[in-house]
């Protein structure tokens, strides 16, 4: 138990500024609530009230019931995804469970995580959306020419939500903005004489603005019981869905006023390519977006192959006529269940690895194109609406598949340790410990 006050404060600002750091690089509240109590019950803390919202957090514990209880809360000001600063305070996490960090040790850390800069230069972030919107451009079935239009069109989209996001612009004017610049290369390329399908090269500017993330982090927090945060994460990404249509209309409506005719657009178009082209696509993308993340780099390669595999398996069930919402579940399931074993492998929070993964499976494209749909009205209403079914179909089945494969990797990852250590061969060199039963404590050589 906790008897200085002095302390009380220390460790609830301690869980507060943990759980600032998870819930605003897209933790679900579940995970967020679960890890503040654990840091706060191992610094005696039993029992603490905590409340994660969209917006705020906060914690409260009353020492006894004589005594007044403390309340602090901490508002969530800045949603920038950092992996590096996320893989850090779960190691943080992790030594303090161990024992090997005390409170005012454990703070000077968290301390520094939050005030060192990014681990690498932002153009290279940059360049890195660049790469991601080529690779989902021929992930969609687009050839070189609609691939390097996307990637110009957001290495360009990032540079100017940049600046704009420095004057402290919502983010749904920043959406605007984009969704207005990706139909001006489109409008550019229609000036040309090159030919190219430009309703998917408008489809492939728009890619980095898909609000796919936010919708899929909604549904995980509607199924763990987290329902106020479920509703604020849809309504954020339905309204930055709807700044990307704002802007898409204002690019229509300059190309009409300078004169060039972009014809009759199809929202969310896309071609498909070959099973082996679109899986690497999917790979690339994969590991851009975690580059363009801060993801550490040694989980690059293995969030690549996770990906590949998931798009593979998700290509090949969808083939079968199982429908797009299955395979996105076995996907998905996939995803989770890899996760987790990668992620203590390369010492990363399944996270990074499992959100990064699924990128290319995410809804967004679908979300866009039933919005469109509905906006536009007339006979398109309809099929807006099963869009949208569809896209919530899909982001309830890649939730369910992820949240479903973390729990069985769990006790499949302790059975198979367990596993290994009995069917374990003499070693040539070093200690190996065996047993603990019959021996001395230090490690047996065999």
């Amino acid at each position: 138990m906790v008897d200085d006050p002095r302390e009380l404060n220390l460790t609830i600002d301690l869980c507060l500024r943990i759980g600032e750091v998870l819930l605003s690089s897209g933790a679900g509240a579940a995970d967020v609530t679960a890890t503040m109590q654990s840091v706060a019950h191992h610094f005696g803390l039993r029992h603490p009230e905590l409340d994660v919202t969209f917006t705020a957090l906060s914690m409260s514990y009353q020492p006894s019931p004589e005594e007044p209880a403390v309340l602090m809360i901490r508002n969530i000001k800045h949603r920038d995804i950092d992996y590096a600063d996320l893989t850090q305070v779960d190691h943080l996490v992790h030594e303090v469970i161990a024992g090997k960090l005390d409170l005012y040790l454990a703070r000077t850390r968290m301390a520094t995580i939050l005030s060192v800069g990014h681990p690498w230069p932002r153009w290279s972030v940059t360049l890195a959306w660049g790469v991601m919107c080529a690779s989902v451009a021929v992930f969609l079935g687009g050839d070189w020419l609609i691939a390097l239009i996307a990637s110009a069109s957001a290495m360009s989209i990032d540079r100017l939500q940049m600046a704009l996001g420095r004057r402290r612009l919502p983010t749904f004017y920043l959406q605007v903005a984009g969704g207005a610049v990706a139909t001006l290369f489109a409008t550019a390329l229609a000036a040309t004489p090159l030919a190219a399908d430009l309703s998917l090269v408008v489809t492939a500017n728009i890619v980095m603005l898909l609000a796919g993330v936010g919708f899929m982090g909604a549904i995980q927090d509607a199924l763990t019981g987290f329902y106020v945060t479920s509703g604020a994460r849809m309504i954020e990404a339905l309204l930055a869905t709807a700044g990307i249509i704002a802007g898409v209309s204002g690019g229509l409506s300059v190309a009409d006023v300078v004169g060039v005719d972009l014809g009759q657009l199809v929202p969310g178009r896309a071609l498909g390519n070959h099973v082996l082209v679109g899986v690497m696509g999917a790979a690339v993308s994969a590991a851009a977006f975690a580059f363009a993340c801060y993801a550490p780099r040694r989980a690059l390669v293995p969030i690549a192959l996770t990906s590949a595999l998931a798009t593979l398996l998700h290509t090949v069930v969808a083939d079968t006529g199982l429908g797009r919402t299955w395979a996105a579940a076995l996907g998905a399931f996939v995803i989770g269940l890899v996760a987790y074993a990668v992620a203590g492998r390369f010492r990363v929070p399944p996270l990074v690895v499992a959100v990064s993964s699924i990128v290319p499976l995410l809804p967004g494209l679908l979300i866009y194109r039933g919005l469109s749909l509905l906006t536009a009205g007339g006979s398109g209403t309809s099929e807006g609406i099963v869009a949208m079914m569809t896209a919530a179909s899909v982001a309830v089945a890649l939730a369910s598949g992820v949240i479903l494969g973390e729990y069985l990797a769990q006790p499949l990852k302790r059975e198979t340790s367990r596993l290994e250590a009995r069917l374990a061969g003499p070693r040539l060199v070093g200690p190996y410990r065996a047993s603990r039963r019959g021996g001395t404590r230090g490690d047996r050589i065999t």
